[in-house]
């Protein structure tokens, strides 16, 4: 039985990215506003308690004095034994005087409201015993206690101060209501700022990434043209640059590809076309059957293997497939037979010659870790294209020289006019590029050969450069790789 994943799937659309922005965003707001009040509850409740007891026992260390001089004037406690009256004007000296005996429940609840939440029936008079003379009846253990001593320095009792556990004064009660009420007014407009908060981030951070999303779906589509505006240096600015340098890369890939593309059906098109038209021409009885056409079809037929060779040669160094095999070589008797293949066609375009090589006997080369076969074909190639695309009677130089400081060779190829437009000098070596002017197409080639030499050279890992020539041409230079040991020796695939 086949499970339908479909329908495990919600009905609904999962939100954007934009839309989880804005909760997470507001999540951890609200998170931080509810923690800060919750704080802040928890610091004032606590602060409030501690500053209502230290206040009563800064009155409760006020009334000492008094109760001293009351016990002098009474010779004992005896005055206020019983008399909670006399006791609470003892202790609370902020209350109206009056008589003496006067019963604590006759006292107006307004005047006792500025008593600190009862603070004088929380306090306790002992005698010098410790025994209970009037007051709290009993001893927390957190209370707070003061001796009452004579002038003599003895001990006439204790005062004692239970400690404020909570709030139920109506006046403290009134005043702990306003600060919440003030904390909730205080986290509702944080909410409400966090939510605007979060609603600026969401969309602000969230609007170039969500155009660098749109630009790609446009460039999936094909549109490589599409680029998106740069807003900054950050992580979205740079992410921006990158997909523009995407785009452009893309964009020049598929030029790349189409004029490949139209070269490669160019180059073919025009053997196929010299070939089908001769054997029609011989199947008609045109033409007869002789050497001269066997060897026309032949040279055609060479053209075409020589294309297809190159071809397959680039496609095996896009993979890393080409192969070498790699051994201690002689590059100045390479350069030599190289030179010397190409003296007769020089001599026939009246090129002169001329090479500079290290005398083997004063300036020994250190010898180069490479494949002879391909080294050759990369000498073949530069020479050719020097020959090619020098007007007669020109010039050619060939150049060895070793760098020691950098256990490298130099090879500089360079020819005398025409030479080539300084912004087209980095393109000479991609492939079936040939440049529109007496180095064109006039010239001949399938525009393959220096990308042919740029792979073997970054094979062997060297580097290839083109620039202009003093003689008036081009100048190719080649750095290859010396090998450091003499004995080395390896085969590379």
């Amino acid at each position: 039985m086949k499970l339908n994943l479909s329908r495990l799937r919600p009905p609904w659309p999962r939100p954007g990215l934009t839309v989880r922005l804005f909760f997470a965003v507001l999540a951890v707001a609200v998170l931080v506003a509810v923690m800060i009040g919750l704080a802040a509850q928890l610091g004032f409740h606590r602060g409030f308690l501690g500053y209502l007891n230290r206040q009563a026992v800064e009155r409760m260390e006020a009334a000492v004095p008094r109760l001293r001089q009351a016990h002098a004037e009474h010779g004992s406690w005896d005055f206020v034994a019983g008399r909670p009256g006399a006791w609470f004007r003892l202790v609370e000296n902020d209350l109206p005087r009056g008589d003496p005996h006067q019963d604590p429940v006759a006292i107006d609840t307004a005047q006792l409201a500025p008593s600190l939440l009862g603070y004088g029936r929380r306090l306790t008079l002992l005698d010098a015993q410790r025994q209970h003379v009037i007051g709290f009846p009993r001893i927390l253990a957190n209370s707070e206690e003061r001796e009452i001593v004579d002038a003599q320095g003895r001990t006439l009792g204790w005062i004692v101060l239970a400690p404020v556990q909570s709030v139920t004064d109506a006046a403290a009660l009134r005043f702990q209501s306003e600060q919440l009420r003030a904390t909730l007014a205080a986290g509702v407009l944080a909410l409400l700022l966090a939510a605007l908060v979060a609603w600026w981030v969401a969309r602000a951070l969230l609007a170039p990434v969500r155009e660098v999303a749109q630009a790609t779906h446009r460039l999936a589509a094909g549109h490589h043209g599409t680029r998106v505006e740069v807003r900054g240096q950050d992580e979205v600015g740079r992410l921006a640059q990158d997909f523009n340098q995407l785009a452009q890369t893309l964009e020049r890939n598929e030029r790349l590809r189409r004029e490949s593309m139209a070269d490669i059906s160019h180059e073919l098109r025009t053997p196929l076309a010299v070939l089908r038209g001769e054997i029609e021409a011989m199947q008609d009885g045109i033409h007869p059957l002789t050497p001269q056409a066997l060897g026309l079809l032949h040279g055609e037929v060479s053209a075409l293997t020589r294309l297809v060779d190159d071809l397959h040669q680039l496609a095996l160094a896009d993979v890393g497939a080409l192969r070498l095999r790699r051994d201690a070589l002689d590059a100045a008797a390479l350069v030599r037979a190289q030179v010397e293949a190409f003296a007769v066609r020089c001599a026939e375009r009246r090129l002169r010659l001329t090479v500079d090589l290290p005398d083997a006997a004063t300036t020994p080369l250190p010898p180069l870790l490479a494949d002879a076969d391909r080294l050759g074909q990369l000498l073949h190639n530069l020479l050719d294209n020097a020959v090619r695309y020098t007007d007669a009677g020109g010039e050619l130089r060939v150049a060895l020289a070793h760098e020691p400081a950098a256990a490298q060779l130099l090879l500089t190829v360079e020819d005398s006019a025409p030479g080539v437009a300084p912004e087209l000098l980095p393109r000479l070596f991609e492939r079936f590029f040939r440049v529109e002017s007496s180095r064109g197409r006039a010239g001949g080639g399938s525009g393959l050969g220096l990308s042919i030499c740029r792979s073997l050279v970054e094979a062997h890992g060297g580097r290839i450069q083109a620039e202009a020539s003093p003689l008036g041409g081009l100048k190719i230079r080649v750095v290859l790789p010396t090998c450091q040991d003499p004995g080395d020796s390896l085969a590379a695939s």
